[in-house]
C-alpha cells in the first residue's frame, strides 16, 4: 500500500491538473452571423455608428471648450455627458467590430474583466447625468431667478463629480462580485460583450448572492432615477402648461421629449436585462435589448441634447467655418 503522503500527493496533483484544464481563461463572445457577407455589413453598420457617435460628441467638447460663453453648468453637463458616451460606445463597439472582421471571438479574462467595470462605469454614469440633467431642467423652468444659486457652476462640478464617483464604487462592487464566481467548462458568452447577466449564466457557482445583488442595485438606482426624473418632469409640465404663449410650450416640449424618449430606452432596456429572473430567454431579444442601451444612447445624445440647441448650432458653425478658412489658406 503506497504511503499516506504520497496518496495525498497524487490526489492533489490530480486535482490541480483538473481545475487548470477546467478554469476558464479566456472567453468566447457572440458573433453576428457567421456569414462572412453579414459580417461585412455589420462591420460597416457599426463603423458608421460609430464614427456619428465621436464626431458628434467631439463637437459638443470642442465647441463648449471653445466658446466662453458656453462655460455656464448646464453645458458642463452636456460635456460630461458626451465624454461618457465617447468612452461607453469606445468600450464595447471596436471589438465587436474586430470580432466580424477576424471571425475571432476570443477575449481574455482580463480583458473581460476590464470591459464589465468600464461598461458598469460608463452606464451608471450616464444614468446618474440623465438624472442630474432632468433636475437642472426642473429649476430652470420652474425656479427661474433661483437658477443661478441653487446650480451654481460649484453645485455643477460637485453633481458631475458624484455622477462618476458612485459609477466607479458601484462598477467596482459589481465586478469584484461578478468575478469571484467559478468558470469552468463553458466560456461562451450569450453576447456581443462581456455582460453581467450572461456570465451568471455560465458561471459553475452559486449565483444567487451575485444575481441577488445585481437585481436589488439596480432596482433601487432605476427606480430613485425613474421617479426623481418623473416627479421632476411633472412639475415641469406643469409649469409648461401655465406658460400663455403655445410657441414657448413648443419650445419646451420639443426639449423635454426627446430626453424622455432616450431615457425610457435606456433605463427600460437595461433593467429588462438586468432586473428580470435567471432562465431560458430569446438570444434575438438580449442582442437587441443590449443595442438599444449601449449603442443608441451615445449616437442619440448629441442629436438631442445639443445639436438641437441654438448656442451648440452656432458655435459649431464657427468652428466649421475656422476649419474651412483653415483648409483654404495654402
Amino acid at each position: 500500500m503506497p504511503p499516506l503522503g504520497f496518496l495525498r500527493h497524487v490526489i492533489a496533483a490530480s486535482l490541480t491538473e483538473y481545475f487548470r484544464q477546467t478554469t476558464v481563461t479566456e472567453f468566447l463572445l457572440m458573433g453576428f452571423s457567421e456569414d462572412h457577407n453579414v459580417q461585412i455589413v455589420h462591420f460597416v453598420v457599426f463603423l458608421s455608428i460609430y464614427l456619428i457617435a465621436l464626431m458628434g460628441n467631439f463637437l459638443i467638447i470642442t465647441a463648449v471648450a471653445l466658446n466662453y460663453h458656453l462655460h455656464t453648468p448646464m453645458y458642463i453637463f452636456l460635456v460630461n455627458l458626451s465624454l461618457i458616451d465617447i468612452c461607453y460606445i469606445s468600450t464595447i463597439v471596436p471589438k465587436t467590430m474586430a470580432i466580424s472582421l477576424t471571425s475571432n471571438k476570443l477575449i481574455s479574462f482580463s480583458g473581460c474583466v476590464a470591459q464589465v467595470f468600464l461598461v458598469l462605469t460608463f452606464a451608471g454614469a450616464e444614468l446618474a447625468l440623465l438624472t442630474v440633467m432632468a433636475y437642472d431642467r426642473y429649476v430652470a423652468i420652474c425656479h427661474p431667478l433661483q437658477y443661478k444659486v441653487m446650480i451654481s457652476s460649484e453645485a455643477c462640478i460637485q453633481m458631475a463629480a458624484a455622477s462618476w464617483v458612485s459609477s466607479v464604487i458601484h462598477a467596482v462592487l459589481e465586478t469584484t462580485i461578478t468575478f469571484r464566481l467559478s468558470f469552468c467548462r463553458s466560456n461562451v458568452i450569450g453576447q456581443f460583450f462581456c455582460d453581467i447577466s450572461q456570465l451568471q449564466k455560465i458561471s459553475c457557482s452559486d449565483t444567487q448572492f451575485s444575481h441577488g445583488f445585481t437585481f436589488s442595485v439596480g432596482l433601487l438606482a432605476g427606480s430613485f432615477c425613474f421617479v426623481f426624473i418623473f416627479i421632476s418632469y411633472g412639475y415641469i409640465f406643469s409649469a409648461v402648461l401655465k406658460i400663455p404663449a403655445d410657441q414657448g410650450r413648443y419650445k419646451v416640449f420639443s426639449t423635454c421629449t426627446p430626453h424622455l424618449t432616450v431615457f425610457s430606452f435606456f433605463i427600460i432596456t437595461a433593467m429588462f436585462v438586468y432586473l428580470r429572473p435567471n432562465g431560458p430567454s430569446s438570444p434575438t431579444v438580449d442582442l437587441l435589448s443590449a443595442i438599444l442601451y449601449t449603442v443608441l444612447p451615445p449616437v442619440l445624445n448629441p442629436i438631442i441634447y445639443s445639436l438641437r440647441n441654438k448656442d451648440i448650432q452656432e458655435a459649431v458653425r464657427k468652428i466649421t467655418k475656422k476649419c474651412k478658412l483653415h483648409s483654404m489658406i495654402p
